[in-house]
């Protein structure tokens, strides 16, 4: 099993710029800074400002990496010890998760337990049990495979 490094500074650094984005786009737009939600703005029908919003929040998304390539000259690696066909699957559950719970983990988690969101205080919940109870099921019970 791999080891992971011991990162404050980023971690902390990460999660603060998270949390601004967040306050700034409600700020700026009246929107939850909930990444599927977000997705789904690209999807007709559209309203108001949510195609812009969306887009613009998403590009940054996927701009972020070039940027930090652009400032600091070293490249984010992204590795999975998993297959093609299993991320797509496990991003399909968390979209039918996302939709059963109105929410998904970053609009809940970031937005809605700092807004004290009754629902949100029910779904973060469950969702880190569901998250500790498939790495026990995947690492102890199935055992072998990508996850040790």
């Amino acid at each position: 099993m791999a080891v992971s490094e011991f990162t404050p500074l980023s971690s902390l650094s990460g999660g603060a710029l998270i949390g601004a984005s967040a306050v700034l786009l409600l700020l700026f737009s009246g929107r939850i800074a909930g990444v599927s939600g977000l997705l789904r703005g690209l999807l007709p029908p559209y309203t108001g400002d949510a195609f812009g919003v969306s887009l613009a929040f998403l590009a940054g998304l996927v701009a972020a990496p070039v940027v930090w390539l652009w400032i600091t000259g070293v490249p984010v690696h992204l590795e999975s010890p998993t297959s093609s066909w299993t991320t797509l699957a496990g991003g399909l559950l968390v979209g039918i998760g996302a939709a059963l719970s109105r929410g998904c983990t970053s609009g809940h988690g970031v937005c809605g337990l700092s807004r004290l969101s009754p629902r949100s205080l029910v779904a973060v919940p469950v969702f880190m049990a569901t998250a500790a109870i498939t790495v026990f099921i995947l690492r102890h019970l199935i055992g072998g495979g990508p996850w040790g």
